[in-house]
């Protein structure tokens, strides 16, 4: 590739990303003056027809915004609408929510590694392709995902879109009996986990790094997931590091009911999807961001398997800014997820009702919690018949979109200078790095198309 040179390049749709938008590049004179993740599939509108709606349905109706991370959106949605009257689930019903939620983790994250991102470090177009040669990768990791699905089946009602949330708790909550298989499944599990942490630490990775505060819920004494402290930790930048520096820097916290005078939302032209920007500076949420900030708070067996992967050790202060090896960061989510649901599981007894009273009042109620691409905030505010005026969702991709074009920016520029690397290779690093960071766009299969033009 030469740098000053004069090119339009476009590539087809890239698979293994969930939605469908487009990546423009324009370099000028050896400059990558813009890049822009371009989002072109239709509003969902699920803001609008929340409003009207009995402060009881958007548990089920936001659930429906992803089928990959329903709970993400049915835990948001609670949080948000008990704030809103005053009511605090706790007790062996917070600890299920948390069950269900890791469930959504090891499945979420599961098949982000295995189908969706661990074909790029072999060279494979698909985990179709990939497991002709890696069948008993493949196995694993869908085993994994089964483990997962199970949790949400047996806790949900169903692996997909669950049924048996409801504000306050659940429809029905399982008997410790229900559990007791459950439980030996994930024990058989763990150690899959723990091999995928393995596996994954062996990739090649390119040197990267991310110059953007990272953002997520904090929770002392445990790994946030399903409820938390919003938590931001400063950019390299700020204290003079390079972007692959991987001190922890200083954090600061603020609360839920915070949030909208901290993360501000625009449209840009081209894109559907809103950007955000936390304190008028792009942010990073997601697994990165998460370990930075709570790492030092995963189960001993997850902090081992982290230091063994080469992640180091959180609780020395030691974070990880590489994208690309946010899939061991997942993998270390997943362990940790796993290993967390058997410590519910062996300290459960049913609690006496499926679910605490939840009477409406008017008011706001601000929610916020760990799906697993990042944090996920709910707003609603309620009038005095117990029907939603307004609502507000912030998912964790549309306030990523800006830390992924500036790192995407940064990439190219930083390989312009490398006479040997021809379009076709440029492209398949900018997939590469979308996909480090799973956006989830929508449910459907298709993500990308790629447009550069030099002058």
């Amino acid at each position: 590739m030469t740098p000053r040179g004069s090119k339009v390049l476009k590539v087809g749709s890239l698979a293994r990303v969930e939605g469908e938008g487009a990546l423009y590049l324009r370099v000028d004179g050896g400059e990558v003056a813009e890049a822009r993740l371009a989002i072109y599939e239709p509003p969902r509108f699920f803001e609008a027809f929340l409003r009207g709606r009995s402060y009881t349905e958007p548990p089920d109706i936001t659930s429906r915004v992803c089928g990959i991370c329903p709970v993400a959106y049915q835990m948001s949605a609670c949080r948000a609408i008990e704030d809103a009257c005053g009511v605090v689930v706790g007790g062996q019903l917070a600890a299920l929510r948390r069950l269900l939620y890791c469930g959504e983790w090891i499945e979420s994250q599961t098949l982000h590694i295995y189908l969706l991102h661990a074909p790029d470090f072999f060279g494979c177009d698909s985990a179709i392709d990939l497991a002709r040669t890696r069948r008993a990768d493949i196995e694993r990791g869908l085993r994994l995902k089964q483990a997962g699905n199970a949790i949400v089946e047996l806790l949900g009602g169903r692996a997909i879109h669950p049924i048996n949330v409801r504000l306050g708790g659940f429809h029905r909550v399982p008997a410790t009996a229900e559990l007791r298989p459950l439980a030996e499944r994930l024990r058989r599990a763990r150690e899959d986990a723990a091999q995928t942490v393995r596996w994954v630490a062996g990739f090649e990775f390119p040197d990267a790094g991310c110059d953007n505060d990272l953002f997520a819920l904090s929770e002392p004494g445990t790994y946030a997931i399903e409820s938390g402290t919003p938590t931001v930790m400063a950019a390299p930048h700020t204290a003079g590091l390079s972007p692959e520096s991987d001190r922890a820097l200083p954090t600061r916290t603020f609360g839920a009911h915070d949030f909208g005078a901290h993360v501000t939302e625009s449209q840009v032209p081209h894109s559907t999807a809103l950007h955000s920007l936390l304190d008028n500076r792009r942010h990073l949420t997601g697994s990165l961001a998460r370990y930075a900030i709570s790492g030092r708070w995963l189960s001993p067996i997850a902090l081992q398997a982290a230091h063994d992967a080469g992640l180091g050790d959180p609780r020395q202060g030691t974070v990880c800014r590489n994208p690309f090896r946010s899939i061991i960061v997942r993998a270390v989510e997943v362990l940790y997820a796993v290993d967390e649901a058997l410590r519910i599981i062996d300290a459960y007894e049913p609690p006496p009702h499926p679910y605490v009273d939840v009477p409406s009042q008017a008011g706001t109620g601000h929610g916020a919690t760990e799906a697993p691409r990042g944090l996920l905030y709910h707003r609603y505010t309620l009038d005095s018949e117990g029907n939603v005026t307004d609502a507000i969702l912030v998912p964790p991709t549309a306030q990523n979109l800006g830390a992924i074009e500036e790192d995407l920016r940064r990439l190219v520029q930083e390989r312009l200078g490398d006479g040997d690397l021809t379009d076709a290779e440029l492209t398949a690093l900018c997939e590469r790095a979308v996909r480090n960071y799973d956006p989830c766009i929508s449910c459907s299969a298709h993500f990308l198309n790629l447009g550069v033009e030099r002058t």
